[in-house]
């Protein structure tokens, strides 16, 4: 874990690598951005991602919202430290068949022992799909 920990608060190439070894094997998410105030994902609307009706899963939009934010706030933890969801919501406005998502993730608080994130994603003509908040709790990191 530590060194997929150590890789998201590297270049986006490394943090594009960390996640194809967990979530984003079977959930297609890229970084395009990385910084201690803003982590840019993307995410493609398709089969992957579909619940039975053909459109886009509530749930896989929560786990692009979250992977962006999550990210965003272990590049905040002092170190020894790790920032873990403890409460997450989201409200789907539109659906989505096809097309890529883009999710945009910034801190509203950055703490000593939480942290929360708000998250705005987005498709291709810039439409809101799903809004979402965080927060997170900042734990000592496992020995």
């Amino acid at each position: 874990m530590s060194d997929d920990l150590a890789a998201m608060s590297g270049s986006v190439e490394s943090a594009n690598a960390a996640m194809d070894r967990v979530i984003g094997h079977g959930i297609p998410m890229r970084f395009e951005e990385l910084s201690d105030d803003r982590v840019v994902m993307t995410m493609p609307v398709d089969h992957r991602v579909h619940q039975p009706l053909g459109i886009l899963h509530g749930g896989a939009s929560v786990v692009l919202a979250e992977s962006a934010a999550s990210t965003g706030a272990n590049r905040n933890c002092a170190a020894g430290m790790m920032a873990v969801g403890q409460e997450i919501n989201a409200n789907h406005i539109r659906a989505k068949r096809d097309g890529t998502l883009r999710a945009i993730a910034v801190p509203l608080h950055i703490g000593r022992t939480s942290q929360v994130w708000s998250i705005e994603i987005r498709d291709e003509a810039e439409k809101l799909v799903c809004v979402s908040r965080i927060t997170l709790a900042v734990v000592p990191r496992p020995a």
